[in-house]
């Protein structure tokens, strides 16, 4: 059975470092702003193991008119889970969450891979790729709720 539910910050590292930062230190996995009040994260647990996750951040991109923004980060599935679905249920939970405290629109710095996958959920890009160093080539994407 598959359950999403709130996780302290660094639950996700399990799950980020293999699949976000591998080879990398587990200091990079610690993101700006985890342990802020405002932000929560998100584990999707596949009986008792954590599959997946997904971070939202209360963070205003001055790009956007909307008053009430929220940044989605970190969000990751386990390769041997990917494709199943966990990753939309994911991103679907954070909408369902922002739709509940009345967030008017999100957005994220997707990797180029992953565009395509966000692109079906109704995300769209904006602007052009853009490096992250030590991560590589990304997309700020964005959808209003």
């Amino acid at each position: 059975m598959n359950i999403i539910k709130e996780i302290p910050s660094k639950e996700t590292y399990i799950v980020r470092q293999p699949v976000l930062r591998q080879g990398k230190p587990i200091e990079s996995c610690i993101f700006e702003g985890d342990d802020l009040d405002t932000t929560h994260h998100f584990g999707l647990f596949n009986n008792e193991d954590l599959i997946g996750i997904i971070s939202l951040f209360n963070k205003i991109n001055p790009i956007f008119a909307e008053k009430s923004q929220a940044q989605i980060r970190g969000m990751a599935v386990l390769e041997t889970h990917q494709k199943k679905g966990f990753g939309e249920a994911l991103v679907k939970h954070c909408e369902t969450y922002c739709n509940d405290n009345k967030v008017d629109l999100i957005w994220f710095n997707a990797r180029t891979a992953a565009v395509g996958f966000y692109r079906k959920m109704g995300y769209q890009p904006l602007g052009k790729p853009f490096d992250i160093k030590d991560v590589g080539e990304h997309y700020l994407m964005f959808k209003n709720l």
